[in-house]
């Protein structure tokens, strides 16, 4: 053996300044982090207050459009099969299914509005639909949303004399046919846009079928 040892000391130890860095930057890095998270959850709730407000609006217009301008509207929600003046436990108001009853200054029922929807051409539509629950007659309907064809599914919205039609048919059920009419539960179609004409009619249909019997109950129940 060698009168020359050779001994091998410990690695150097990472040195104060290195790790104070390290830390430093981990913790710049989680403060900056945090502080984006904050103020995109500040400017999200700034936002959503004018969004819901827009949509509570703008749902309140469409309901009184297809109503007749009703004085007083009664707001009934969906509490899992039964209709109940007070929305289900944690449920957003706005969100919940409801129907929207209306009155005149006299107190006399307008009709009710609901939302429904139904797939069209190329998208769903979406409908404010109005109508007497008691008898099936339509007073009207307002389209909320759609994205069809430009020039031929958006006619739902655009020909006037397609949406005249529909206030004081009867949903019983509702039907259309190509050619004029004078049948009391059927609607003319528009030419060129025939799939989406049918889907205003199904989704009118369906509205009716799905909220007419909740009405009922609800009338039976509370003695009205």
């Amino acid at each position: 053996m060698s009168g020359h040892e050779h001994t091998h000391g410990a690695p150097a130890a990472v040195t104060g300044d290195a790790g104070s860095s390290s830390t430093k930057l981990v913790l710049t890095l989680a403060f900056f982090g945090a502080l984006a998270g904050g103020v995109l959850a500040y400017t999200y709730q700034k936002t959503l207050t004018p969004i819901r407000k827009f949509a509570g609006e703008r749902v309140e217009l469409a309901v009184k459009e297809v109503l007749g301008a009703p004085t007083r509207l009664d707001t009934l929600y969906l509490v899992g099969d039964k209709l109940s003046k007070t929305p289900p436990t944690g449920v957003d108001p706005l969100e919940a299914e409801k129907a929207f009853i209306g009155y005149n200054d006299r107190g006399e029922e307008l009709g009710v509005a609901v939302e429904e929807a139904s797939p069209g051409f190329s998208s769903d539509v979406h409908l404010m639909v109005g109508f007497n629950a008691k008898t099936s007659a339509l007073t009207g309907f307002k389209v909320l949303a759609q994205t069809e064809t430009p020039g031929l599914g958006d006619k739902i919205v655009k020909d006037s004399s397609f949406a005249k039609q529909f206030p004081g048919k009867l949903a019983n059920p509702l039907k259309g046919d190509k050619n004029p009419t004078t049948d009391p539960s059927t609607v003319q179609t528009i030419t060129g846009a025939t799939i989406t004409s049918k889907a205003v009619i199904k989704v009118i249909n369906k509205a009716v079928d799905t909220w007419k019997p909740r009405l009922e109950a609800y009338a039976k129940e509370s003695g009205k």
